[in-house]
């Protein structure tokens, strides 16, 4: 589930300026399309304010060149790899989308509109041998995936950001929320240059 996502600052102003962030901390994330292990643009909680870093994409895996992506909303507070990162370093990825695929191998882009607005998804991240790495939540799919995919991101609104990444009731209750419905573009959106 969500394998691959967007991250467009030429498509969308806000997500420029959160690209510009990034670069002003010193970071360099990838912007396009985001494949696992990629050094992506996330929002972190600061000491007085959110800001904007870049980490890996994805935890290690149990076996070698393999990468844990994601995480179950219903299971992350159980499972002994996730409980931590859950629960102390929650993050969020800013995107433009974000892709699936059918079991017959078509792709599709997911977003509210036609158009690459910003979406938020949840997530938390953790270290491993000093170096973090991040992983994004996924819940059941709501009415506008379900016939394309059996999950989705767990998606938030901009104003949800500070509570996701400070508020630890707010995240631990959003976990079960219900998801707002997207549109669905078959195969790879072209957008005005």
């Amino acid at each position: 589930m969500c394998g691959r996502y967007m991250f467009q600052p030429t498509e969308n102003k806000e997500i420029e300026r959160i690209y510009q962030l990034a670069k002003a901390e010193g970071y360099q994330p990838k912007t396009g399309e985001i494949f696992p292990t990629d050094e992506t643009a996330i929002v972190v909680a600061g000491l007085q304010q959110v800001k904007v870093i870049a980490m890996k994409w994805g935890y290690p895996g149990f076996k070698s060149g393999q990468s844990i992506i994601n995480a179950r909303s219903e299971t992350v507070t159980q499972k002994p790899m996730f409980v931590r990162g859950f629960k102390e370093h929650r993050c969020v990825y800013p995107t433009t989308g974000f892709f699936e695929w059918t079991a017959d191998k078509q792709r599709y882009w997911f977003n509210y509109g036609e158009e690459p607005e910003t979406m938020y998804i949840a997530g938390f991240y953790d270290y491993f041998d000093d170096e973090p790495h991040s992983c994004l939540l996924t819940t059941k799919p709501n009415d506008s995936i379900v016939k394309i995919h059996d999950r989705m991101p767990l998606i938030l609104k901009k104003e949800q950001i500070k509570s996701w990444l400070y508020d630890d009731k707010f995240a631990f209750d959003y976990l079960n929320s219900k998801m707002p419905n997207l549109n669905a573009v078959n195969g790879f959106p072209q957008f005005d240059e």
